[in-house]
């Protein structure tokens, strides 16, 4: 049997005489052959379906050989294109070459010259096939990777949450009303997807530090000492402590953890942070978190009004908090008239893709 025994071949040159010697030596291998006399027919042979295999030559009406490579490499990556050229055209054969021919042919040619050339350049593609094979494997296995790191970093962040709330069932709920109302403030300040998705896994995490806190202190009904306010408020370094390992790649989100308690006067916890200096996503998730903690029941006073919490977000502006987003999250909840919203639904926590692009790499 034949070498290359059914293998499709199209024979491109404008001389048919030519092609028929080709076409005649290439049957005799095996080939399947199809012939064009320009560039423009030998696309639309290729439109009929898959070649292995091309030999074109360079000079063409209508469309030469050059622009038929460019548009077989692009359109066809997988087909083998050989150059005829005469000899002296050998420098256009090179850039030929360079832009993804797997071979050429200097007329005149040898027969022989012909069929080792043409076993050579399917030597070549075969191994470019599979290298490319071999390359899309890979990128599945680290996809795969990638995904089980992910799963990982979440069933340890998860642990951490459950634990948490076993000992403080009010942190859940206001912990994923913060994150809604953060995603709204986000989205209503036109941010991006991965900056929103920061924001929501960052809002949800912030009290985790409150896992180190006194439960005496966290269920006091009465006013908090100094001590005991100090105490408590170590929950935003506990968390960023706690979570830094596993959140290196989401920095934006571990900011949150240690900075939702700094007001823009500097008189925040832990760091003493004034202005600019805090990080937006943790000024942002700031007003959430205070408009949440005032409308909800605590151990030690009920829940203030909406039209109460809005008055103090609006005289906290440029104290407190970032007059921009305080004008955001009343533009998000049509200025209290959705407010306060409901503790939705336990979400599967999610990691921004530009924190997973960086544990694939």
């Amino acid at each position: 049997m034949p070498p290359f025994s059914g293998m499709r071949c199209l024979v491109v040159d404008d001389e048919p005489r030519l092609r028929r010697v080709l076409v005649r030596l290439l049957e005799g291998e095996g080939f399947a052959c199809a012939e064009a006399g320009s560039g423009v027919e030998a696309l639309q042979e290729l439109e009929k379906g898959a070649v292995p295999l091309v030999i074109s030559d360079l000079r063409m009406p209508e469309m030469d050989g050059v622009t038929l490579l460019r548009e077989i490499v692009t359109r066809w990556p997988g087909t083998a294109v050989i150059v005829v050229t005469a000899v002296a055209e050998v420098e256009s054969a090179v850039a030929c070459l360079q832009m993804g021919a797997l071979d050429y042919v200097a007329k005149p040619f040898h027969l022989d010259e012909v069929r080792a050339r043409v076993s050579q350049a399917l030597d070549k593609r075969r191994l470019i096939i599979e290298n490319r094979n071999y390359q899309a494997g890979l990128e599945e296995r680290v996809e795969a990777q990638a995904r089980r790191i992910e799963e990982l970093f979440l069933e340890g962040v998860h642990a951490l949450v459950f634990a948490l709330e076993a000992k403080d069932a009010y942190t859940r709920g206001h912990s994923m009303r913060v994150a809604n109302y953060s995603v709204e403030i986000a989205r209503a300040l036109d941010l991006d997807k991965d900056l929103i998705d920061t924001i929501a896994l960052g809002a949800e995490l912030h009290d985790v530090g409150k896992i180190g806190v006194s439960e005496a202190v966290l269920h006091k009904a009465g006013k908090l000492s100094d001590a005991e306010y100090r105490h408590i408020m170590e929950h935003t370094v506990i968390g960023a402590r706690i979570l830094g390992p596993l959140m290196r790649d989401a920095p934006g989100a571990l900011s949150i953890v240690r900075s939702h308690h700094e007001r823009l006067d500097g008189t925040g916890f832990p760091d003493s942070l004034k202005g600019d200096q805090i990080p937006f996503e943790a000024r942002l998730v700031s007003v959430a978190d205070a408009f949440d903690a005032m409308t909800s029941v605590r151990p030690y006073r009920p829940s203030l009004s909406v039209k109460h919490a809005l008055r103090e977000l609006e005289e906290g502006k440029g104290v407190q908090f970032d007059a921009e987003i305080v004008k955001a999250f009343l533009r998000a909840f049509a200025e209290g008239a959705s407010l306060p919203i409901p503790t939705p639904q336990l979400q599967p926590l999610r990691l921004p893709s530009r924190a997973m692009e960086a544990r694939r790499a």
